[in-house]
């Protein structure tokens, strides 16, 4: 672990998940959540839905090691943390504060108007982590973790309307540059017509 001069950990960097992280990521899924830990074929898999599920890493500053993660499904109007996780040397440094604005910035520019997402009833750092960021308790799901029949609790947060400069998202950025190819194209034939009218005797 990189630590700062006063012993602290240094300052992770956030950057997209990459499949060499796969690996670490289900060994720190097992180390936090055990039972409902995902195993690495599973982070395959999410990592194979992109652009619609959204990852990003905590890495140390030498990029060695990884601190924390999180992760979005954008499914329009309304987006889904998929995970949220700060390994325990971690904990209390505001990086868990940093990856869930970091989601909801990434929500926002994707369109959605409402960040949802489930945590077990008993997990109270987390409960105090969501209600921090403007999270509140929307509904429960009686049961819903298991061994230990643990409720979930389905919390929301409702966003801003996108910046103007943010307005065009990734859909309408393709859209953007198919127009562009075709103005081009027009832009080209005109061309090429301007030149074959200069040959005309």
């Amino acid at each position: 672990m990189t630590t700062t001069g006063s012993g602290r950990p240094a300052t992770p960097t956030l950057r997209e998940v990459r499949w060499t992280d796969l690996a670490a990521l289900a060994e720190i899924d097992r180390e936090l959540f055990a039972d409902d830990a995902w195993a690495e074929p599973t982070w395959w898999s999410e990592l194979a839905g992109r652009p619609r599920r959204d990852y990003v890493v905590a890495v140390t500053p030498d990029g060695e090691a990884v601190a924390g993660y999180a992760g979005l499904d954008h499914g329009g109007d309304t987006a889904d943390v998929m995970t949220l996780a700060v390994r325990a040397a971690y904990r209390g440094s505001g990086l868990g504060d940093r990856l869930v604005e970091h989601l909801a910035d990434r929500a926002t520019r994707g369109g959605a108007v409402a960040l949802m997402l489930e945590v077990r009833a008993d997990n109270g750092p987390a409960l105090a982590l969501y209600a921090r960021h403007g999270f509140d308790q929307v509904a429960v799901r009686r049961r819903y973790y298991q061994p230990g029949d643990i409720d979930a609790l389905v919390m929301r947060r409702l966003l801003p309307a996108p910046r103007a400069s943010d307005a065009v998202d990734a859909i309408d950025a393709v859209d953007a540059i198919d127009a562009v190819d075709a103005i081009d194209a027009v832009d080209a034939i005109d061309a090429v017509d301007a030149l074959d009218g200069g040959r005309q005797p």
